[in-house]
């Protein structure tokens, strides 16, 4: 028998896509799905384009459940959907993405033969607003030619940024994740994990790269070479808000060092007591990362400059 996967979607001003990001999921070739959709006060007609999907939904999963609320963020949203999910494994995926047909098929059979993992994920390709396969240039504009592109999936950027194998037994590890979220879209978790970590707060609003750190602190991850995902690369990205992403990458570290501090040190992986004790920078990676959050900050507040540079990562340096 087929164990149960909840999809949820956090949804927030995606009407033009919403709808192909729910067909994928209906699409799926795995049936045992109960699908959770929560829409976070959406400014345009998300919401509407939501509801005209509802019948389908209610057909076809054996629980669809839509909602809408005022605006809280993505943080607290996620927290509610992860509430109402009942599976054994949980897969979130944004409302402007893809998920390919055999996506959750190939997960879940990954998990189930494989109790030391708590998250799987594949490779994702590129798409554009109108849901048209592309690739990006060194500055990751869009291109449409693979000879005129730098980077021909996500996988292949995030490779070649962190300098990292995503196949080898390093992806995953709390050490090399520490130092900067490198996890593509689209993964299935384990439900269990979600027991022993706090898996969103607001004081991390980093939402992804704080969640990873959770998880690799008591599991393993895996990464599977096969596109299974379709990451939308349009105008409202939020990764593309250069300011804003290292005011929360910044936050969420400071949280995170708050954490590591409190650690039960018998509880978690070894390389997390080596990442608290020397800091991530005795890896290389962790530099660049370090210059690029100090980039984003523009000599502005001070004092969390200062903070930062007491984090363990800068030990080496003491």
């Amino acid at each position: 028998m087929e164990k149960p996967v909840s999809v949820i979607i956090p949804a927030y001003n995606h009407q033009n896509y919403v709808q192909d990001t729910i067909k994928s999921i209906i699409n799926q070739t795995y049936q045992n799905i109960e699908l959770i959709i929560i829409d976070d006060g959406s400014t345009d007609r998300t919401w509407q384009k939501i509801l005209e999907m509802k019948a389908d939904c209610e057909k076809h999963f054996k629980n669809a459940h839509f909602e809408t609320k005022e605006n809280e963020g993505t943080t607290r949203t996620l927290k509610k959907l992860l509430s109402l999910a009942n599976g054994e494994y949980v897969y979130i995926i944004a409302s402007d993405d893809i998920i390919k047909p055999s996506a959750i098929e190939k997960q879940v059979d990954f998990l189930n033969k494989n109790s030391i993992y708590s998250l799987v994920v594949g490779n994702n390709e590129l798409i554009d607003s109108n849901g048209r396969i592309c690739y990006w240039d060194k500055r990751r504009n869009i291109v449409y030619e693979k000879a005129y592109a730098k980077y021909l999936t996500f996988g292949d950027y995030l490779k070649k940024q962190k300098k990292i194998d995503l196949n080898s037994d390093e992806f995953g590890r709390y050490d090399t994740i520490y130092t900067g979220n490198y996890i593509p879209n689209g993964y299935l978790i384990r439900k269990s994990i979600f027991s022993i970590i706090e898996p969103f707060t607001d004081e991390a609003p980093l939402e992804d790269w704080y969640l990873m750190m959770q998880i690799s602190k008591y599991s393993k991850m895996k990464y599977l070479d096969e596109i299974l995902f379709s990451y939308r690369w349009h105008d409202n990205n939020t990764i593309k808000n250069n300011s804003k992403m290292g005011e929360a990458s910044l936050k969420t570290l400071l949280y995170e060092e708050k954490i590591l501090e409190d650690i039960d040190e018998n509880k978690v992986l070894p390389e997390v007591l080596d990442a608290k004790k020397y800091g991530a920078c005795y890896k290389k990676q962790g530099i660049p990362f370090v210059f690029e959050l100090l980039t984003y900050r523009k000599g502005q507040d001070k004092i969390k400059i200062i903070k930062l540079f007491n984090l363990p990562m800068f030990k080496f340096l003491k």
